[in-house]
């Protein structure tokens, strides 16, 4: 069975890269690992993930001061090729075929992915401005090696939000699904059932999103928020009702399996000991439609002690929460101009 991506990188690194820079530097702190983008990073690729930019990539973190040192010795000291794989080869961002061992920092590496220094600390503004993907492409891949412990402690700073802001971004989400649930059933009605499903559509990959931060999870991108999702030990059993919620083919159905999902959530809620209410769904108005209790998002708001924190805008949260422009979650200076 071929090797997957994060098991080529480490090998990679013990055989070829690390027995070249200890010739060179023997006593030189580094890290390594197989960080940023690529579904390899999170565990996630297969035979169809090496059609493009898969392969001999590392994260090789040094000093300051050795990096142009360490990419002139390995730009001109690797092999051609490891493992039947080339070492140098072009990829969808660079055309260059050049070898793609990424030499670097600690910090310049979680600054690049996450747009923010976590070394100097993080601001409620930073904190905000982070999105899933950019936190795991920091945190979700493996380490081979962290002699300094640096990469470790950035990974450690990135582990959750702080208490007060888990329990902002997790409100939001529930004032996000209290915005939309009862027009589920009001479009519907209308006879607007392509309308009603897109409302529904939007609410489930929210209610997946909020699985995820309860169960204290970075959630990734679009591509793989599925694939975590089932994995989460508890949030994942509303994964049934989610799916009945896509594939009814009646608004009242449709309806019925958002708040079974929503049910489960706010018990995964309690469960890890946030605030929330008995039955976080109530008849909306006096309408045949239900929507989001109120007291849902407001158990949640008022148990916020930070003032900073309370002052936020409710129903705001972080950036994969206010925008679901790709260029904007993939690009930390656009998340930073809100």
């Amino acid at each position: 069975m071929d090797p997957s991506g994060t098991e080529l990188s480490r090998a990679y690194f013990e055989q070829v890269v690390e027995p070249l820079v200890r010739r060179r530097r023997p006593e030189m702190p580094l890290a390594a690992a197989r960080l940023g983008a690529g579904s390899e990073v999170l565990g996630l690729d297969d035979t169809m993930s090496r059609d493009h930019d898969w392969g001999l990539r590392l994260d090789l973190l040094v000093p300051a001061d050795a990096v142009a040192e360490v990419e002139a010795h390995l730009t001109q000291s690797l092999p051609v090729s490891f493992a039947g794989h080339p070492t140098r080869f072009a990829t969808t961002w660079d055309p260059v075929v050049r070898h793609r061992v990424q030499v670097q920092t600690a910090r310049e590496l979680a600054v690049a992915r996450l747009g923010v220094d976590p070394t100097a600390g993080l601001t409620l503004d930073d904190w905000l401005s982070l999105t899933g993907q950019a936190v795991l492409e920091v945190t979700g891949g493996e380490v081979f090696a962290d002699v300094a412990g640096e990469l470790t402690g950035i990974r450690r700073r990135l582990e959750w939000y702080p208490d007060d802001l888990w329990r902002h971004v997790v409100a939001t989400d529930w004032a996000r699904l209290a915005q939309e649930l009862p027009f589920v059933g009001r479009t519907g009605d209308r006879g607007d059932d392509l309308g009603s499903r897109v409302v529904a559509a939007r609410l489930v990959g929210i209610a997946m999103h909020l699985g995820h931060l309860l169960e204290r999870q970075w959630p990734p991108y679009a591509k793989w928020l599925g694939t975590s999702f089932a994995r989460l030990p508890r949030a994942s059993a509303a994964a049934g009702p989610l799916e009945a919620a896509l594939a009814a083919d009646h608004w009242r159905e449709r309806e019925s399996g958002l708040v079974d999902a929503l049910r489960v959530l706010s018990r995964v809620q309690a469960d890890v000991k946030l605030p929330t209410v008995d039955d976080p769904v109530e008849p909306f108005w006096d309408r045949p439609y239900q929507g989001v209790r109120e007291a849902t998002v407001s158990l949640l708001a008022d148990s916020i002690r930070d003032p900073d924190v309370r002052s936020l805008p409710r129903g705001v949260g972080s950036a994969e929460q206010w925008s679901d422009n790709v260029d904007v979650l993939v690009d930390a200076s656009l998340r930073r101009l809100r």
